[in-house]
């Protein structure tokens, strides 16, 4: 599975922002079973809990309502923390930041960086989406790729205005409860801009390659999300990021996760509360993940799932 659809479970800003190539998302509506979610408890000292959910970035509209489980972590929040703070989220400036990134300041054109097939097949992309290629010429490759993949998702109706992060912020603004954000939008974007020139190319050749095999991994990925399939995700995914990709598996993941352990520890002292934190599903599964690590710690962490018991 190509690793640019990982980060629709890893980076939150490379899949919410919605490019201008996006068209809005549709309103959340009920339809099937709720997703069984990805959601642990974590006990702290003198009843302090933090509550850990996996987030997919992109979803569908028909994937709301949320089940009973999420609910009730939700009510009984008295705050929730995000990847991304709702305030930088919903920042007009936020998609001219990530542009501002994109755009190159080497001379160089994007078909400099591109072997000949992949900017063949970069010009069949662009004809059969009506967006003409010298509009991307300026842009860096791994913005390139990131604008392939959603435009893809969003085609088979994942969207990331409908995505898990978005919805609970809404609804924690109607709520009236506090929000924070566990990292700055410039540091997402600066994990994405500062890709090797083989990252980046790697990026751009999959999203593409994924355009030619159709909807198929982004079918499995959500699915797996929807059915709360940690140890699938997690051997498909996660895992196998890992093997192939151990560099970037350690800035964008593990990194990440490290840095926020102290944040989510301040959260468990005595007299805190409830907490609920939403982050990118794969960010608690595994060794590397936030559920282990805070397991490791000598905390009590175990998973909340009715679903999972019948």
């Amino acid at each position: 599975m190509s690793w640019i659809k990982r980060l629709g479970l890893l980076l939150a800003t490379g899949l919410l922002i919605a490019t201008p190539l996006l068209a809005a998302a549709a309103t959340p509506k009920a339809g099937k079973q709720p997703p069984v979610p990805l959601l642990w408890k974590v006990t702290g000292a003198q009843g302090s809990e933090l509550y850990l959910l996996g987030s997919f970035h992109l979803l569908k509209p028909d994937d709301y309502p949320l089940s009973s489980d999420v609910d009730r972590a939700f009510t009984g929040a008295q705050r929730l923390l995000f990847e991304l703070s709702p305030e930088e989220m919903n920042s007009p400036e936020l998609a001219t930041q990530m542009m501002q990134a994109a755009l190159r300041r080497d001379g160089r054109q994007l078909k400099d960086d591109l072997d000949p097939a992949t900017w063949r097949q970069l010009e069949a992309w662009g004809a059969a989406n009506n967006m003409p290629v010298d509009r991307l010429a300026g842009l860096e490759p791994w913005f390139v790729g990131l604008t392939v993949s959603i435009a893809q998702m969003t085609r088979q109706g994942l969207d990331p205005k409908s995505g898990l992060d978005r919805h609970l912020m809404e609804r924690a603004a109607q709520a009236n409860k506090p929000t924070a954000g566990l990292e700055s939008a410039a540091s997402q974007i600066s994990m994405l801009d500062s890709m090797s020139n083989d990252e980046q190319r790697q990026l751009l050749r999959e999203a593409l390659e994924q355009v030619e095999k159709g909807d198929e991994q982004s079918r499995q990925l959500h699915d797996a999300w929807r059915r709360g399939d940690d140890v699938m995700l997690w051997r498909d995914m996660a895992a196998q990021m890992k093997r192939e990709y151990p560099g970037l598996y350690q800035r964008i993941n593990v990194e990440r996760n490290d840095a926020w352990l102290p944040s989510l520890k301040q959260w468990l002292q005595p007299g805190r509360g409830n907490t609920l934190v939403v982050v990118g599903a794969l960010h608690l599964l595994g060794s590397d993940g936030v559920v282990e690590k805070l397991r490791a710690q000598g905390y009590k962490v175990e998973r909340i799932c009715s679903a999972c018991k019948r």
